[in-house]
């Protein structure tokens, strides 16, 4: 099994980083007025983790647990890769807490100058853990995973601050053979924003279907 194993922290570090996460609105919970992705699919919830960089006390929590994660399951990486564009801020801390060098991978090689995908420098071979603020589909999270591959480095997983838990990405992870380790989730999202009364039960059941079947509670909405 390969997909959100949260098991790696404790409930209350996943519990509060949800919590920090609502406090600072990077998550933000609608489901009178879903918000809209950019694939065009409606959503009760948006996620943006860039907003925890400008809370120093925040962005420290989610560094140590980063790094208490990356210790606890995996060997020790030769170098860290966050994934343009939420990954880099998160991954070069990480990189700096661990002591080890850096580098980011875009979603497809510029089309000038050097024509880089992965910026930075790194060697076939070498391991590597992947950074990443948050997963939907996986799709953008593991072109980063395929690309530092044909690079010849071996990946020994990736970590990310928050995940749907969309069974889409679930089986995007488990046929690339990647682990994904997480800090929370959005059943540990909702289960807070329910007791902290971010939402009502009437949110609570839309965010419930969305969770269920988010492909039908989109079309629904169209």
């Amino acid at each position: 099994m390969y997909f959100c194993k949260i098991m790696n922290t404790s409930n209350f570090a996943a519990e509060q980083t949800a919590k920090f996460l609502l406090q600072v609105k990077a998550v933000k919970l609608n489901s009178e007025n879903p918000f809209t992705w950019a694939s065009g699919r409606k959503s009760p919830i948006y996620c943006d983790n860039r907003v925890t960089l400008s809370y120093p006390e925040i962005r420290t929590y989610i560094r140590q647990q980063f790094e208490s994660v990356i210790r606890d399951n995996f060997v020790e990486p030769e170098v860290i890769a966050g994934v343009a564009t939420g990954g880099i801020a998160q991954g070069a801390l990480v990189a700096q807490e661990l002591n080890k060098p850096f580098v980011y991978v875009r979603s497809e090689a510029k089309n000038h100058g050097l024509a880089n995908q992965i910026e930075g420098e790194i060697s076939p071979n070498q391991s590597v853990i992947v950074v990443e603020d948050l997963v939907s589909t996986g799709k953008s999270s593991l072109i980063a995973v395929k690309a530092l591959r044909e690079r010849g480095c071996n990946v020994l997983g990736m970590v990310a601050i928050f995940t749907y838990q969309l069974d889409v990405a679930r089986k995007n992870f488990e046929e690339a053979g990647v682990e994904l380790r997480t800090l929370t989730n959005y059943e540990t999202l909702v289960d807070v924003a329910c007791r902290e009364n971010y939402v009502n039960e009437s949110q609570i059941q839309s965010l419930t279907e969305w969770r269920c079947n988010p492909e039908k509670w989109s079309d629904d909405r169209m």
